[in-house]
């Protein structure tokens, strides 16, 4: 239950409490004066967009000259919901508090029993203390969506249960389907990307391309594109160091003799006798020298027809690289994702019946939960057409007609059951769908009977059981009624008010006095800022309030007899 509501700075309100009590509790006041501000402080608490109605994407919603908009809620928590939120609360709190700041910049903060929350957080909670409807909720009576959930909620959990492993089933099948078909779509063009992959791989395997391979045939290509100059150096090399004529001494032979005239005079100076011994070393290196240098010249003269040889792998190996990304890593890295692609292939068939199996399973679980949950459906729908019927007798609607009917539609998250609420609101006129026939009064009516009949109005087991109900909020739910109809709205909210704590935001007479606590909200335009107020009102002040909605002045006596008469009627 909602004990207090407290507003600061939020639109026209700079502050104002509303101490709620159990029943029903009405809010009036004149149009435009601030009554669903209010709506929408408790908005916010059920973690509601921190923007002001119909300023689609501005903040507005703080009170101009405030830093900041404040909302706070106190509710009386039942056991269970207190035991559920133990780690939350306080040692011993039988309340929870929860609150929501607006920055002038739009920027929200979340609160819960003073400590930092998420606005899911307030949201998932808020739904199990409050709920909300609001001015145009009565429309969504006309959606289908909303028609078969009206049906869902009265049968109970483990239709909910099941309902949601039928959206489950439903996902699985839809995604499975999707496979299904690329894998069909695979199995066609599967035998032209199998041949591609195999000349491709047969390529890159007769290739074999290596990176340290690569890089030695770059090297030889370039030693035998200049394999003529290396022959030309290494013989003129070998003709310097030791040339074929004997008429040529060479630089061996004439090192040797340099060596043989320091032999001459050995052991005569110690200092020449190591210079000769560097010239002999001199000697036996450029004659090792010249050897390896005509062997060397010589091998080159057996490499003539090598340099096509290298010319053809390195074409080969250069093919693939443009190919495939510009480098041997990428050439391999496209080798290894072509196997895998091609193991993919090959094991199509098998994905194709496996995953034909594991939908016709997937699509055998649906049809399950589509029947189970049918036969719940069709259990309640009399139930739910009966409890209706009984509620518009007591909203001024006895002789009106209720139906709810059910059809067949193609299995979806929800089930397979397509539900239309039909009326007939006068007798001896079949029933037709509530949208095409249902005026705007009719559909507010309908609204509350359905709110009555499927959200139970009974007596609770115990007290805990009716605590855990939560708060309804109806803002101006008597949209288009009036007269002995406002009337009966108005004793079907009292009614719900002996088992909910209901609040009603309300234009009517006859809605507003039938409250067990009124609040009204004023309008101060004197300032250059207007203002709006919210005050409980006594006894007094509510047969005055009674009289200004009757479009009277304070000092018409007959209208405040009829207020009066109104006070005690009720």
């Amino acid at each position: 239950m909602l004990l207090e509501l407290n507003v600061e700075n939020l639109l026209l309100i700079e502050r104002a409490r509303l101490r709620l009590s159990p029943g029903l509790n009405v809010l009036t006041g004149e149009t435009g004066a601030g009554k669903t501000v209010l709506a929408h402080a408790l908005d916010l608490l059920l973690g509601g967009r921190g923007t002001a109605p119909g300023r689609r994407g501005r903040p507005g919603i703080v009170r101009p000259g405030a830093s900041e908009a404040y909302v706070e809620g106190i509710f009386r928590l039942s056991d269970p919901l207190r035991a559920e939120l133990a780690e939350r609360l306080p040692a011993g709190a039988d309340e929870i508090v929860l609150a929501r700041r607006v920055g002038a910049d739009g920027r929200t903060r979340a609160y819960l029993c003073g400590r930092s929350a998420t606005v899911a957080e307030l949201r998932d909670l808020g739904a199990r203390l409050v709920s909300f409807y609001g001015q145009h909720e009565h429309r969504k009576l006309t959606l289908a969506g909303a028609q078969l959930q009206i049906l869902d909620d009265l049968c109970g959990a483990d239709h909910a249960a099941r309902r949601r492993a039928c959206a489950e089933a439903y996902r699985r099948t839809v995604r499975l389907s999707a496979e299904l078909e690329d894998l069909r779509e695979l199995a066609g063009a599967r035998e032209r990307e199998l041949d591609l992959l195999d000349h491709e791989l047969g390529e890159i395997d007769g290739a074999a391309p290596d990176e340290s391979e690569h890089g030695r045939l770059l090297a030889a290509r370039e030693r035998l594109r200049r394999l003529d100059a290396l022959c030309s150096a290494t013989g003129c090399t070998v003709q310097a160091l030791a040339p074929d004529s004997a008429e040529d001494p060479g630089a061996v032979a004439l090192l040797a003799g340099a060596a043989s005239r320091l032999d001459g005079v050995a052991g005569v100076d110690a200092r020449l006798d190591a210079l000769a011994g560097r010239l002999h070393a001199l000697v036996v290196e450029s004659h090792d020298l010249a050897g390896e240098l005509r062997d060397y010249g010589e091998g080159l003269a057996g490499e003539d027809g090598s340099l096509q040889d290298v010319e053809e792998r390195l074409a080969a190996t250069e093919r693939l690289i443009r190919k495939h990304g510009g480098s041997i890593a990428a050439v391999l890295d496209y080798a290894a994702r072509a196997r895998a692609r091609r193991e993919e292939l090959a094991g199509a068939e098998v994905a194709l019946a496996q995953t034909a199996e594991r939908l016709a399973a997937g699509r055998a679980e649906l049809q399950e939960h589509t029947v189970a949950l049918r036969r719940a459906r069709e259990r309640a729908a009399p139930r739910l057409a009966r409890a209706v019927r009984e509620q518009l007798t007591a909203l001024a609607m006895a002789e009106a007609d209720f139906e709810v009917s059910l059809s067949s539609c193609p299995p979806g998250p929800s089930g397979g059951d397509c539900v239309e609420l039909l009326i007939a609101p006068n007798p001896g006129v079949p029933a037709g769908p509530l949208r095409e026939i249902a005026s705007g009064g009719e559909l507010s009516r309908t609204m509350l009977a359905v709110i009555a009949a499927s959200a139970g109005d009974g007596p609770a087991e115990d007290a805990d059981a009716a605590a855990e109900r939560a708060t309804l909020v109806f803002d101006e739910i008597d949209a288009g009624i009036g007269g002995h109809a406002a009337r009966a709205v108005g004793e079907r909210l009292r009614k719900l008010g002996e088992t909910r704590q209901v609040l009603c935001i309300t234009h009517l007479p006859q809605i507003a006095s039938l409250g067990a606590r009124h609040f009204s909200v004023v309008k101060d335009t004197s300032a250059d800022l207007t203002l709006a107020t919210v005050v409980e009102l006594g006894e007094g002040e509510v047969v005055s309030e009674l009289v200004r909605m009757l479009g009277a002045e304070d000092g018409d006596t007959a209208a405040r007899r009829h207020a009066r008469d109104l006070r005690r009627a009720a």
